[in-house]
């Protein structure tokens, strides 16, 4: 028993130990990065006296996110509510892209004929900018949130088509010759044989436009007002407040690369070739 325990006691030191080393090289350039834009934030307002410091602004972040859920009416709420009606936007938003645009990308990349009506529409919308849209939304509406939703729309769907289309186009031709001698239904090929195949590319596609969403929502906001990241952001400037701008900024980012990092880990989890 004592022989034992000593054999197994070396190797849990050794894996924690790997694992600290593991923990400790991924998170040193992150940290390094980290640490520097901190220090050229530092520089910047001590040359320039409008730029608040870096200590006061995340202590002005602490005290904001102390209670970021009060309602003192309609144009005084929480940071807390401001979020979550940006997220909200995007996520409906977002989703009618996916429930129109990864369909819409299947029958393009599968059928010729579809794709050769819809590849020159798509490239004539697809340089738009997207808050283009938004007067439209407004008219179309007669309301600040759904047109928001709708510019949301609008810039996230031509990611998620052209990528699935890609997707499906890369099919190895091998793959759907079998479906065609084991006389496979169309449910089953688009199941079995396009789905896993174009699955890498289509996640690929949700990443751009989740991307593209967060950057438009901010912008709509601001012209449209209400609730949300964007219209806070502008309120602030209205008011000169540069440190709750600076704050609004670092809150976009992080949101930002935590819904990044979410889908990618959900790419690795659904990507096929890495199973």
């Amino acid at each position: 028993m004592n022989t034992t325990s000593s054999v197994i006691k070396p190797s849990n030191r050794k894996s924690w130990r790997t694992l600290i080393g593991q923990f400790t090289g991924a998170s040193a350039g992150p940290l390094l990065g980290f640490a520097l834009l901190l220090f050229i934030w530092k520089i910047i307002s001590m040359r320039i006296g409008d730029i608040p410091p870096p200590e006061s602004t995340l202590l002005a972040a602490f005290n904001l996110f102390k209670d970021p859920f009060y309602d003192n009416g309609p144009n005084d709420v929480g940071i807390g509510w401001n979020i979550l009606a940006s997220l909200s936007r995007v996520a409906i938003g977002f989703m009618l892209a996916a429930l129109v645009g990864i369909p819409i990308g299947f029958l393009i990349g599968r059928v010729p004929v579809i794709n050769a009506i819809c590849t020159p529409v798509i490239n004539l919308l697809r340089p738009i900018s997207p808050l283009a849209w938004l007067p439209l939304g407004l008219l179309l509406f007669k309301a600040a949130g759904p047109a928001a939703i709708w510019a949301i729309f609008i810039c996230s769907i031509w990611p998620m088509i052209i990528n699935t289309a890609d997707g499906v186009r890369r099919v190895p031709e091998d793959y759907l010759n079998i479906a065609r001698v084991l006389n496979l239904s169309e449910w089953k090929v688009f199941t079995r044989i396009l789905l896993p195949s174009a699955l890498p590319y289509i996640m690929t596609g949700v990443r751009l436009s989740i991307g593209t969403a967060w950057l438009v929502i901010v912008a709509a906001e601001m012209l449209t007002g209400g609730t949300g990241l964007g219209f806070w952001l502008w309120d602030e400037w209205n008011n000169l407040n540069v440190q709750n701008i600076l704050i609004a900024v670092l809150v976009i980012g992080m949101i930002g690369l935590i819904l990044d990092l979410g889908l990618l880990a959900l790419a690795r989890r659904m990507n096929y070739s890495e199973a």
